[in-house]
């Protein structure tokens, strides 16, 4: 995890976001990257009352925009400086930060963050417009590359201990995969499975003693669901065993799917409330 990609968006969860990217950036000696996420001009463009986009109109927004690009990155650099995280050039011996003036397309985030190791997004909180789901999905499904969710109450310590929210999946197999540099430095991993919500695949404790190989020293544990939803029941299970950080696959069935039937990835992205690390 020694570079990180921080999409910034305007929003109640932007100090956790940027607090779980200096987190990782410490733990890792890690680059983090900010860039502005540009709000869609015609979410913001009824101000005259008929919908009319007006050329005066759209250099007001663009000159606001300007603002609102400036406040962030003075906003972004203060977070990282206050944490000690410093803007020098890039090195492997300690944490920086760099804001990255691009004034980004819609696509700049699924490009950009095939460079990085990790890309940090806020979960999507119920009622607020940011963050967008637009942005998760870019980063989770273009760039190749997992995502680090971050809950809307900024985490104080991440990947102490992790729980692997395992199910039999290709989706989480390579999550785990992604997610070794955090695995390496737990103090406690451990592998949970809702067995209701397996597909074919090996066992938890086969995940166990294949991360044993590693030199990762990680037990497991089996749960049933219940009369709870299986999302709901991995952040429960995760919760009662003092998970700081969970490893979870996205989207074992389809998107369509969750959407109209509900699904453990669409409730976690609801609900969690501590860090997640997904990939597709």
């Amino acid at each position: 995890m020694k570079a990180i990609l921080v999409p910034f968006e305007e929003s109640d969860v932007v100090d956790s976001v940027l607090g779980t990217a200096c987190l990782t950036a410490q733990k890792f000696a890690s680059y983090i990257e900010g860039v502005y996420v540009q709000p869609a001009l015609p979410a913001i463009a009824s101000a005259d009352g008929f919908g009319v986009v007006t050329p005066a109109f759209v250099e007001k927004y663009e000159q606001e925009d300007r603002d609102r690009i400036r406040q962030a990155e003075e906003y972004f650099k203060s977070f990282m400086q206050a944490r000690g995280v410093g803007s020098d050039s890039p090195s492997s011996d300690a944490p920086s930060a760099v804001w990255q003036n691009v004034g980004p397309s819609d696509d700049y985030v699924g490009h950009r963050g095939r460079l990085f190791d990790a890309i940090v997004v806020g979960r999507p909180v119920h009622g607020a417009t940011t963050p967008t789901m637009h942005t998760l999905e870019a980063a989770l499904f273009e760039t190749g590359r997992p995502i680090l969710i971050a809950p809307p109450t900024a985490p104080t310590a991440l990947g102490e201990t992790v729980v692997i929210a395992w199910n039999g999946s290709t989706e989480t197999a390579r999550t785990i995969a992604f997610a070794m540099p955090f695995l390496r430095e737990a103090k406690r991993v451990v592998v949970s499975t809702v067995e209701d919500a397996m597909v074919p695949g090996p066992s938890g404790a086969e995940v166990a003693e294949y991360l044993g190989h590693s030199g990762i020293e990680a037990t497991s544990v089996n749960s049933a669901a219940g009369k709870r939803s299986l999302g709901e029941a991995m952040l429960e299970e995760a919760a009662s065993l003092g998970a700081d950080l969970l490893v979870k696959g996205a989207y074992t069935h389809s998107r369509l799917r969750q959407m109209i039937f509900g699904g453990a990835t669409s409730h976690i992205l609801a609900y969690t409330e501590i860090p997640v690390i997904m990939s597709h």
